[in-house]
């Protein structure tokens, strides 16, 4: 089959510009390289020219330095060329992702814009105030509510607030009284007897005047 229909050739694939750039970047970097190497040709010229005296073999070796020079020249021009080049693809190759990139930010602003016209066509805002409405209402209903359950029966009419304000600190020193503990359960004080400062053999010594209320018997004791 093969022989009668032929094969398709597999697709090269298209070089991109980053590939072109990259080719060109390395054929001047290969010139650079001549360059270099006729540089260091010309300097050896120089240098045994100022050795030479004026003379056919020091002309002689003048023609091969101009024509070593004349090389290097084209090679310059060849390498200016294949710099300019690359600098132009790579702006090409900047405008080209840029352009990409805008590209990419319109579709997805294309996408967002469908987005929120789908959703915005699911909201209705007369709906939604209806229901700010009647939660506004429900709120109020349940604040009647709660004062209404906080209200208080069977107070009398005609109460002063200067009078409740006098019973609760009067009723506020009852309760300290109340508190207090009753006479019944506490213990008594005990008073301790005071250190004596006087000598204790002057101590042992009774006065006068007790000793005639004393019986002499007793002191004979």
């Amino acid at each position: 089959m093969n022989r009668i229909f032929g094969t398709t050739k597999p697709k090269v694939p298209r070089p991109t510009i980053n590939d072109a750039i990259k080719t060109t970047d390395s054929r001047a970097d290969s010139v650079e390289v001549k360059i270099k190497k006729l540089d260091a040709e010309l300097l050896k010229y120089k240098e045994q020219m100022a050795r030479m005296r004026e003379g056919p073999a020091k002309n002689a070796v003048k023609q091969k330095a101009l024509r070593i020079l004349k090389q290097k020249k084209l090679y310059e021009g060849q390498r200016d060329q294949l710099v300019q080049q690359s600098f132009n693809m790579e702006q090409g190759s900047m405008a080209l992702d840029n352009l990409k990139n805008t590209l990419t930010t319109v579709d997805a602003m294309k996408f967002a814009n469908k987005e929120l016209k789908g959703q915005y066509k699911k909201i209705n805002l007369d709906k939604i105030e209806k229901v700010q409405d009647e939660m506004e209402d429900l709120l109020e209903q349940a604040n009647d509510i709660q004062e209404s359950m906080g209200r208080s029966y069977g107070l009398p009419d005609g109460i002063d607030e200067d009078d409740l304000e006098a019973e609760l600190e009067a009723l506020g020193d009852e309760l300290l009284e109340d508190d207090a503990e009753p006479s019944y359960l506490q213990e008594p004080e005990m008073e301790l007897p005071s250190a004596s400062l006087e000598d204790p053999n002057q101590s042992q010594q009774i006065p006068g005047a007790l000793e005639e209320a004393i019986p002499n018997k007793q002191l004979n004791v």
